[in-house]
């Protein structure tokens, strides 16, 4: 399965939050960290926002952060909710698989897809930003690593 560029950047994005919590952040901080443009980011932040993950405070000490159900959430969940619930092949398109009525590969690939997802409900955000991760996302966004 291959995750969408969005879904990609949106990790990235609480990963970062993850390791420099509880100070937020900007967007347009995390967007030049990242290597992105800022406008594929911002999209990204507001639908985190819209998913209740990240928080958003303007003027002054404001920027992103986590908020409580962003810190506990599973990496399962955010991927599940962020890609949608898409099949893996497209049957029903344009052109019509002709083996839709009697295909089973459709129902073997929802099972591999599912697998996939149920493998990253044990993973959590502070699972991703242990070391050597968190050190590094640390130094990327200019913060000394600790310890």
């Amino acid at each position: 399965m291959r995750l969408t560029k969005a879904t990609d950047l949106a990790l990235r994005v609480v990963m970062s939050l993850a390791a420099i919590d509880p100070e937020p952040s900007t967007a347009r901080r995390i967007a030049e960290e990242m290597r992105v443009p800022y406008n594929h980011l911002a999209k990204v932040v507001a639908r985190l926002q819209r998913l209740g993950v990240v928080e958003t405070r303007r003027g002054r000490g404001g920027g992103l952060s986590l908020t409580d159900a962003g810190r506990t959430a599973s990496v399962g969940r955010l991927v599940r909710e962020l890609e949608g619930a898409r099949d893996v092949v497209e049957c029903e398109g344009d052109v019509p698989c002709p083996l839709r009525q009697a295909c089973r590969l459709r129902s073997a690939l929802r099972r591999a897809q599912e697998a996939f997802f149920a493998s990253l409900d044990e993973v959590t955000l502070a699972d991703l930003v242990a070391s050597p991760t968190g050190p590094v996302l640390l130094g990327l966004s200019g913060r000394p690593p600790s310890g």
